[in-house]
């Protein structure tokens, strides 16, 4: 239903759209039903929520590649390899520094 309000949405509000689609709602869904299977248990939400906080940082170099990409009119499956390749990275970066 998100997904398909973004497409709608971003048909004449692009940004907004974009904003939509960057909703923590995955994060929240997460978050609350960690709490309901440990309640208490503030050191499991504490690593939860530090991985949740710098695992934003390959999302927002998915995206700087995406825009990037997209503004040297580069096409869609090169943009999505090019992004992915690069999160894909950060990801690993980010696994490896928390872990």
């Amino acid at each position: 239903c998100v997904i398909s309000l973004c497409v709608v949405v971003a048909r004449k509000m692009p940004t907004l759209a974009g904003l939509i689609a960057v909703m923590p709602l995955t994060g929240l869904i997460v978050l609350v039903w960690l709490y309901l299977d440990h309640p208490g248990d503030f050191a499991l939400m504490t690593a939860y929520t530090k991985g949740v906080l710098w695992g934003i940082v390959p999302t927002i170099l998915f995206f700087l590649m995406a825009f990037v990409c997209f503004g040297k009119r580069l096409p869609l499956g090169v943009v999505l390899c090019a992004s992915f390749a690069v999160w894909l990275v950060a990801a690993f970066v980010h696994q490896w520094l928390l872990g």
